[in-house]
């Protein structure tokens, strides 16, 4: 199960909101599993259909979680999905896994739905070796 304050979810959904109609994307740190910033990224393949991040700010924000001696994987990787539910799709489990194995099996990953702008549905996956598993999201 995922915890995370509201505050984290109200900037997921205002940041795919932002970025409509492209795929929003960024990270949530932690220490000790506790959620610590959020870092928004920008999307550099700049589409409604997909999200990539700059390897280079990608490293910038490990860099500052180990720093900070927060823990050394992120907690949350988040996008949008801007005209679909808020699953992973092919390309974000390829994006999750390297040959087959999780980059960071204990990361989280969030989608957001624009599908219902009114209404965006977030939700909260675990992607194991290319294996999809919803897990809870409490938002409190």
């Amino acid at each position: 199960m995922l915890e995370l304050e509201k505050q984290y979810v109200d900037q997921m959904i205002a940041h795919a909101l932002e970025d409509n109609p492209n795929e929003c994307c960024g990270f949530i740190t932690a220490r000790r599993g506790k959620a610590t910033k959020l870092y928004r990224m920008t999307n550099t393949a700049a589409s409604p259909y997909r999200y990539d991040m700059d390897p280079k700010k990608v490293y910038e924000v490990l860099q500052e979680a180990r720093q900070n001696r927060w823990d050394p994987d992120p907690l949350v990787i988040y996008h949008s999905h801007t005209h679909s539910p808020a699953y992973p799709s092919a390309t974000d489990v390829r994006i999750a896994t390297w040959d087959g194995v999780s980059t960071w099996p204990d990361t989280y990953y969030v989608l957001i739905s624009l599908m219902d702008h009114d209404n965006p549905v977030v939700r909260a996956y675990r992607i194991t070796d290319g294996q999809v598993t919803e897990e809870e999201l409490r938002a409190g």
